[in-house]
């Protein structure tokens, strides 16, 4: 099989870009459709078709996600990547149901019982939340990659969009930034595979969003998303519609985010090897690109600053909601989740303090 090799794109959600590159825009069926190209968000949501029977309350909610490894077991690797998958779907307030793998592994280079731990480790990953791998993909390539294509349900009345955030509203965080950084100091040799910060990591990459959705759905959710690949000031600028070129340059907004970094949770060692120097090169790319939107207090420092744009895999949910909500939703989930913000009248700015 010839080796088959990605485009170098940018980490962020690439639709209405595809649609800039085709040089038109991709008719839609509106009656079907409920999330689709027309801005970014974390996963795709259609009705069914009217000839399935399917009731009018449930939609499908469509999403892939994969990458190269971030650790060395194989197996763990598939976990993480699995759990990171779906929790596209748990952020648009649905539930996953069903799964196709898709894969890339140096077939000349590495043994094959690496990839079998590797789309094992997914499937039971998958499997744990309900999810059954049904079917995939793989290719000959020169870099291991694997994902998940996932297939959930909701109902299009309470899809949850990152746009929405309103005035008075509190931002829960439930998850711990940090991952990018752990995991490029891993890379360079700097921590062993049992050093503390990694095995705090590795057990939060592996937790599913499952648990803060199911408990969100009962509440008044304004917005929104989960925090990835463009760390949380990207999010939270997505979550304001903020005008970030190439993506929704029209959409302007009338709210602003003000972040305390006292409250944001940080995995252990976080802010101390970010300090040494042990930053991702997205991470930086990030902060470099959201930093026309964002005012930070003179107090806050370098590090901080790193860490709040960090590049997260299968990071944590991130809410807008009424704030006596949020302390709810806090005090049931328990730590890491915490209240870091709230949303104010303004201009599409995150102010951070």
């Amino acid at each position: 099989m010839r080796a088959m090799h990605a485009l170098p794109l940018p980490s962020f959600d690439t639709a209405p870009l595809a649609n800039e590159l085709a040089g038109e825009r991709v008719a839609i069926d509106a009656g079907a459709t409920v999330v689709g190209l027309e801005l970014p968000d974390d996963a795709a949501v259609v009705r069914l078709p009217s000839v399935t029977g399917s009731a009018p309350d449930e939609a499908l909610v469509l999403t892939t996600d994969f990458f190269t490894p971030i650790v060395d077991d194989p197996a763990t690797f598939g976990r993480i990547a699995a759990v990171n998958a779906m929790s596209d779907v748990w952020a648009m307030g649905g539930r996953p149901r069903f799964a196709l793998a898709i894969a890339a592994f140096p077939t000349k280079t590495l043994p094959l019982e690496l990839l079998a731990e590797i789309l094992a480790g997914g499937a039971r990953a998958a499997l744990a939340e309900g999810v059954l791998v049904v079917g995939g993909h793989t290719i000959d390539d020169a870099e291991p990659k694997y994902g998940l294509c996932v297939i959930g349900t909701v109902d299009p009345a309470k899809v949850w969009r990152k746009r929405g955030a309103r005035p008075g509203d509190a931002l829960v965080l439930t998850k711990a930034l940090g991952t990018g950084v752990i995991a490029t100091a891993r890379k360079r040799d700097v921590i062993e595979e049992d050093h503390e910060a990694l095995r705090a990591a590795i057990a939060s990459m592996v937790t599913t969003n499952r648990r803060a959705a199911e408990h969100a759905r009962a509440l008044e959710v304004h917005a929104a998303t989960d925090v990835t690949g463009f760390g949380l000031l990207g999010h939270l600028l997505e979550m304001l519609s903020a005008p970030l070129a190439p993506i929704a340059p029209d959409r302007a907004s009338d709210v602003d985010v003000e972040i305390g970094t006292h409250a944001v949770p940080l995995l252990p060692h976080a802010h101390a090897l970010a300090a040494a120097g042990q930053i991702p090169g997205g991470s930086q790319a990030n902060l470099d690109f959201v930093s026309p939107r964002v005012e930070f207090a003179e107090h806050v420092d370098a590090p901080t600053r790193l860490l709040l744009a960090d590049a997260q895999t299968s990071g944590g949910l991130l809410f807008a909601l009424p704030a006596d909500q949020a302390r709810s939703l806090v005090a049931t989930l328990g730590a890491p989740a915490a209240i870091v913000g709230r949303v104010v009248p303004g201009t599409g700015l995150v102010r951070v303090r």
